[in-house]
């Protein structure tokens, strides 16, 4: 799940997904008030996993009111811890190379991907 440039990054990762016979799926969630639960809530019964992928901070950013939500609406579908993957809990630096480091990578949603399938 994700919104704004994360949900770029999410289908990048679906290509790497797909090399590893992981089926996966992304959900743009668009607006994040109203925040469409509803959505949310096909997807991870369908999946029973959620990633949460977005460019804020991790501690404070708006994956972690999702997670509480999730957690709180829809814990008996849940087959496995939700994962976060967003920036390092840093300001977001003004020259290009420290913020490539503060943002999120593809490769950091691919392997909560693989996290949340055991694989």
């Amino acid at each position: 799940m994700s919104y704004g440039s994360g949900f770029y990054l999410c289908q990048e990762a679906l290509g790497e997904l797909g090399k590893l016979n992981i089926d996966a799926e992304v959900v743009d969630l668009r607006t994040l008030k109203p925040l469409d639960m509803a959505l949310v809530a096909e997807s991870i019964k369908k999946t029973h996993r959620a990633v949460i992928v977005h460019e804020a901070c991790l501690t404070g950013g708006f994956g972690a009111e999702l997670t509480a939500r999730i957690q709180d609406e829809l814990f008996d579908y849940l087959d496995a811890p939700i994962k976060r993957v967003a920036a390092k809990d840093f300001p977001i630096p003004f020259s290009p190379p420290l913020e490539d480091y503060v943002l999120p990578k593809m490769s950091e949603v691919v392997a909560a991907v693989r996290a949340v399938t055991y694989r």
